[in-house]
Formats: C-alpha cells, structure tokens, sequence
C-alpha cells in the first residue's frame, strides 16, 4: 500500500526550513551576532546622556559597583558596548552598544529595518491617545530610553494595592513585573535586520508586544519556560546589569503564571513567517469562571 502524501505538512517544512537556514548566521549558539564589533561606527555615534543614565542606575543597583572609576569608553567596553576593532585597533561600538546607546539617526546606518513604537489607544473616538516612534527627533530613539518610557505608559494604570514593608510602601505588583518581563523579552529578542519593527500596544482590553523574528526555542518551550536561547546575548547581559529581564529561559511561563493568579484571560504567543514575527497579547479581561 503506498502512503498518502500531505502536501500541507511538506509546505510547512519547506516553510520552516527556509527560515532556519535564514536566519541560521545570526542565530549561532556559539557567539552571538550582538558582540560583533560595527568597525565603521565611532564611539562619538552613540548617546552619552543615555550612557550617563545607565551607569546611575547600574551603581544605585549594585552597592559593589566597581566601575567608578572608568571612563565612559573604558565603562562601555567593560560591558560589551564596545571593542577594539581587529581592523584598525581603535574603539568601536559593538552591534548591542549601538542598539542599546546609540541615536535614531545613526542606528539606522548599520540596522536599515530598525523602529521602535508604541500606540496607546484607550479612548475609540481617538486615533491614538499617546504615541511614541523612535524616528520622531525629539528623543535617543534607542532601546534603554525606550524601554524606560514605555514601561512607565504601560503599567501606569495598574491598581497598586497599599503594602509597606519595613516603613517603605511598595509600588510594585507581580503584574508590574510580568509586564517588565514581556517588554524586556520583546526587546532581547528581536531579529533587528528583519522589517516590521518592535511595536507595543496598549489598548482597553489588551497589552500587545510584536517584535520582529521567530521564537528560537518554539511556541511550546517558551510557554514551559526552563531553557533560555536569547537571540541577543550581549544585550541580555546588559538589561540584567541593571536589573531588567532577570528570568532567563522563564519569563513567558511566569507571566502566564501571574497572569492566571490574577484571574486574567490567558496570555497569547502567535507567530508569523515571511517576516518572521512574534507577537505576545496579555489580555486585561477577567476570566469568567
């Protein structure tokens, strides 16, 4: 008896397979593709006031800083922002520095497909009620200034329950921190040469985070957590410096967990090819038991 043949599935690994091989060069286990070093990028390229604020928060965090008395090139190699380029020895930002500390204008140069926006909608008759792009002029439009302005939009309407421990009251809830993961994983994650851009979203009934690229340990083992596979490393590395994104390998399964703890509707991963994109909605529905 011969088999039947089910052109659907055969489509679908032609499908898959095409993106693995596409983005197998930027997705190597063994270094990743953020630590290279931009040989034609100056270190005068990226935003030294973005700079200058990442150092603050990274020795208001850690009571051992042991960076004080670098310079902000010296600072900014330690890290892996920047490297000696094999090519003419000089410092020059690394692909995760520009992305993390550099200006609009001169990311762009080297990351043709980069954007970054967030649309606010919370009222029907209006288009947007706040809006924010990183091609606007009037900020960095990098993704540690990103990530600070848009966190802030996105949980400022949280209920914050009245809690004081040890005389300080805490404003802060794990759906605070559920929403950190998903904008900090959103960013970590992204294919920054794929078209599309990071988009976030906020709307009545929803959170969404889209980001371009596909989900390297696929949908199921994302939503199981345990083991992490970042695409981009060095940028991890710095987030975690200053304590965004801590929950390697887990962030999806914790914030499902809150999420249900809150009696929320579950939380949805969908993807799309040809580009590939993820996107994450966190309902703000309740469940109807």
């Amino acid at each position: 008896m011969s088999e039947i043949f089910d052109i659907s599935l055969f489509n679908e690994y032609k499908k898959d397979n095409r993106r693995e091989v596409k983005a197998m060069p930027r997705d190597q286990v063994e270094l990743s593709s953020d630590a290279e070093t931009l040989d034609d990028a100056l270190m005068a390229d990226l935003n030294y006031e973005t700079v200058k604020a990442y150092r603050n928060r990274h020795k208001l965090l850690h009571s051992d800083y042991a960076f004080e008395q670098l310079s902000d090139d010296e600072y900014l190699r330690s890290i892996g922002a920047a490297a000696i380029s094999k090519i003419d020895k000089e410092l020059h930002p690394t692909v995760a520095g520009m992305l993390m500390f550099g200006i609009e204008c001169n990311i762009v140069c080297h990351f043709p497909e980069y954007f970054l926006a967030y649309h606010e909608i919370l009222d029907a008759t209006i288009r947007w009620t706040d809006r924010l792009q990183s091609n606007s002029g009037d900020w960095s439009g990098n993704l540690f200034d990103f990530y600070f302005r848009v966190i802030s939009k996105l949980v400022k309407d949280f209920k914050i329950p009245f809690k004081i421990i040890e005389g300080t009251r805490i404003d802060n809830t794990p759906m605070h921190d559920a929403v950190r993961e998903a904008l900090a994983n959103c960013l970590i994650n992204t294919d920054y040469y794929i078209s599309g851009g990071i988009v976030i979203k906020k709307n009545l009934d929803s959170l969404i985070f889209e980001n371009p690229g596909h989900i390297r340990t696929g949908k199921t083992q994302m939503r199981l957590g345990g083991i992490s596979d970042p695409r981009n490393k060095s940028l991890v590395k710095m987030f975690n410096m200053v304590n965004i994104g801590k929950r390697a390998g887990s962030s999806i399964s914790n914030i499902v967990k809150i999420w249900r703890e809150e009696g929320l509707l579950d939380p949805t991963i969908e993807e799309q090819f040809n580009p590939d994109r993820t996107i994450l909605t966190l309902p703000l529905e309740k469940r109807v038991n």
